[in-house]
């Protein structure tokens, strides 16, 4: 008798995650899957697991480079799979989504501290989950900053914009990037044991990269354990050597799970270790360089009642210890420890599905959920000013209820609202950020700001003719301003900026309205989402145009290495699109040979007619592909336009042309005779014409250069 588990489900909805693309869900729903022949049990469809479940349903894998469009989910949702990621091996977040339409990264220190950038949008108002919690790092707190993740042991991240991660928070106006991996595992592979080895080599960086998982069980246990590391030298660019451009990381992970008939429980625990360097003028001379450290517990869980008003109860938990040195060089050339940057953060959220009700109207399913969030700062050491200790809490609570009328029509309405609480030291400075002269430093004053963020959503999803789904989403989000928001008081060497923060800032405010239209089936494959924010409040970092040295007496022009920056307020309007397409059009052997395109933008301007800053230019792209008989071949163009609407003091930035080529051949195994059940060997080039590549987002794109040519051979074994 096969094996089976339950398919742990979530809520289908603006604020639920992402399962398999395309496929149809019924909501609130658990169904029966046998790991040995991967096909449903019961004859109804299987309702997908996503971020709020335990992890998509086991299905056969879509086929390598088919792209995945989700149209059974009101909110855009950008997917990169496992295989992808296995061929690209990003070092990154930021990296592994930078070319995505809609998205972008940071870039500060290109292959270790790039953040994604979601619709221009960044930092505080981006929230990065692992397997439904929070990465806990410092990464919204500075450019610099590295996340903790290494994509290559990671099974898939989704990234969710809009309403729809609003489930974890105001901080996610933005979005969401969700991690999905196995550390928490949910079910037994067949077999007993299942695993992967991935390694790569790349010539622009003498970049080496090894990963490996390996998941087993018996019985109702699972257990699950991950390793990799990564090591790379200063990058190569058509302009030479970009220096201080190194990263090395390395970490792993060992998780547990209990199963049983109407659920499972589990825990895991993961260490990540790193050091990277910070490219630039200045910090390459000084040879500026960080090096977190993170130590993460997770736990998470479900129960489905046999009765009673419940139809589902499921829990997610997590905690973590992070830290990072940043060492540099002073002036006489001697080498120390500049700050020590502390967080500790813990998380806790449960979630009820109540049961599915029948009315005049149609089927009414729905969660309500609760969660609470505490965040302590702490920086030390010579930039010990840049924020005093700080400690952030909240406490939220949130509603949906889904109405399927029939008809393919389905509508959704959702709320949300927190308590938040952030105490720090404020520092008030001068309204024109200039000392009165030597010895002239703010007055500082201990303070709590409390918030009442409230957020509500309102969306339709319809079935159209020819494979085709319509949505149409309106929301309401306010956002509390964060502690380095309102309290950053001081220099940050590795970023090279004297930040000053706004201890009055008041609750941002948007209003978003979305409409988008999607197919996946069949030859033709199409993503295409229009949307409108208007933001109250928006907060940003504005450049002075004044520079300082580590104190703020030493604040004017020509005051320092440091630009100054201070956190502001304004209203604002971001509007911009998002396109992908695939069609297949020439059947070869067991595939197709086919066309793809995509394009993207972001217009964001303040309500007196100035630009915001650092936002992503206009990109369109497109190309040619061929999967067939375990084979994959594609090339590629990407071609980003200057981006001239630029912010206050700002300079432009210029246009780019990314040719990008890939080959790859898998080939199945029989395990008996060779221990391993596929082998993937491929390559892959990236920016082949050698171009200049500035991305207009990053804060250094006039002093770093993004990697030129480059090759990438790579190796996935799966047993």
């Amino acid at each position: 008798m096969s094996r089976k588990r339950y398919v742990m489900g979530s809520w289908v909805g603006p604020f639920a995650g992402i399962g398999i693309a395309g496929l149809a869900v019924s909501p609130l729903q658990a169904e029966e899957v046998s790991l040995d022949e991967i096909s449903v049990v019961s004859d109804k469809p299987a309702r997908k697991a996503g971020l709020g479940g335990a992890g998509p349903a086991p299905k056969p894998a879509d086929p390598v480079g088919v792209l995945p469009v989700v149209t059974d989910r009101f909110s855009t949702v950008t997917v990169v799979s496992g295989a992808e990621l296995a061929r690209s091996q990003p070092t990154s977040l930021g990296e592994a989504l930078f070319d995505k339409p809609g998205l972008s990264a940071t870039t500060f220190a290109p292959g270790s501290a790039s953040r994604p950038i979601i619709r221009g949008l960044d930092n505080h108002r981006v929230r990065i989950l692992e397997n439904g919690t929070g990465v806990q790092d410092m990464s919204d707190l500075g450019e610099d900053h590295a996340v903790p993740i290494n994509p290559l042991i990671n099974d898939r991240i989704e990234v969710i914009r809009g309403p729809a991660g609003l489930r974890y928070g105001s901080q996610a106006v933005g979005g969401v990037v969700s991690i999905e991996n196995n550390r928490i595992p949910t079910s037994i592979p067949p077999g007993g044991v299942a695993g992967r080895v991935t390694t790569g080599y790349s010539g622009v960086d003498n970049g080496r990269n090894a990963a490996a998982t390996v998941d087993a069980g018996s019985g109702n246990v699972a257990a699950h354990a991950d390793a990799f590391r990564s090591v790379a030298d200063d990058y190569n660019t058509p302009l030479g050597i970009q220096r201080n451009s190194f990263n090395e990381s390395q970490g792993g992970a060992f998780g547990t799970s209990y199963l049983f008939d109407r659920g499972f429980v589990g825990l895991s625990f993961s260490h990540f270790d790193s050091v990277y360097g910070i490219p630039g003028i200045s910090s390459a001379a000084q040879r500026t360089r960080l090096d977190p450290v993170q130590d993460k517990l997770q736990a998470r869980g479900e129960y489905r009642p046999l009765d009673g008003p419940f139809a589902a109860i499921r829990f997610w938990a997590g905690g973590s210890n992070y830290r990072h040195n940043e060492f540099g060089a002073d002036a006489n050339g001697v080498e120390g420890i500049e700050a020590v940057f502390k967080n500790r953060a813990a998380e806790g959220r449960i979630e009820f599905d109540h049961v599915p009700f029948e009315t005049a109207f149609g089927t009414f399913s729905g969660q309500l959920g609760v969660q609470a969030d505490r965040r302590k700062l702490r920086i030390s050491g010579a930039e010990g000013g840049l924020l005093r200790p700080t400690d952030t809490r909240v406490q939220a609570a949130y509603l949906f209820e889904e109405l399927a009328i029939g008809g393919g029509l389905r509508f959704q309405a959702a709320g949300r609202i927190e308590g938040n609480r952030v105490a720090g030291t404020q520092a008030l400075f001068p309204s024109d950020f200039l000392p009165d002269g030597p010895g002239d430093e703010p007055v500082e004053s201990r303070r709590i700001r409390r918030f009442a963020p409230k957020s509500a959503s309102l969306s339709a999803l319809q079935d159209l003719p020819h494979g085709f789904v319509g949505s149409l989403t309106g929301s309401y989000v306010e956002r509390a301003p964060t502690s380095p928001e309102l309290f950053s008081r001081g220099p940050h060497e590795a970023s090279a900026t004297f930040e000053i923060g706004d201890p009055n800032l008041k609750p941002e405010r948007a209003r978003t309205v979305e409409v988008a239209i999607r197919r996946a089936e069949g030859p033709f494959r199409l993503d295409a989402t229009g949307y409108v924010t208007r933001y109250t409040g928006f907060v940003y970092k504005r450049l002075t145009g004044f520079t300082c040295g580590d104190t703020f007496d030493s604040c004017g022009i020509g005051g320092g290495d440091l630009r100054q920056v201070a956190y502001s307020q304004a209203g604002a309007t971001f509007a911009g699109a998002e396109i992908a397409s695939q069609i297949d059009i020439v059947p070869v052997g067991d595939g197709f040979a086919g066309i793809s395109a995509q394009y993207d933008f972001v217009r964001a301007q303040f309500d007196d007619g100035r630009f915001v800053p650092r936002i992503p230019p206009h990109r369109v792209g497109g190309g040619v592909f061929l999967r067939a008989d375990g084979w994959f071949a594609q090339l590629s163009l990407i071609h980003a336009f200057a981006q001239t609407q630029t912010g206050t003091l700002e300079t432009p930035t210029p246009g780019y042309n990314d040719l990008k080529a890939e080959i790859a051949y898998s080939r199945p195994l029989d395990p008996a005779v060779h221990g391993l059940s596929e082998v993937t060997l491929g390559l892959r080039g990236t920016n082949l014409l050698d171009d200049v590549i500035r991305n207009a987002a990053s804060f250094r794109k006039d002093e770093v250069v993004l990697p030129g040519r480059n090759v990438r051979l790579f190796l996935t074994a799966r047993f």
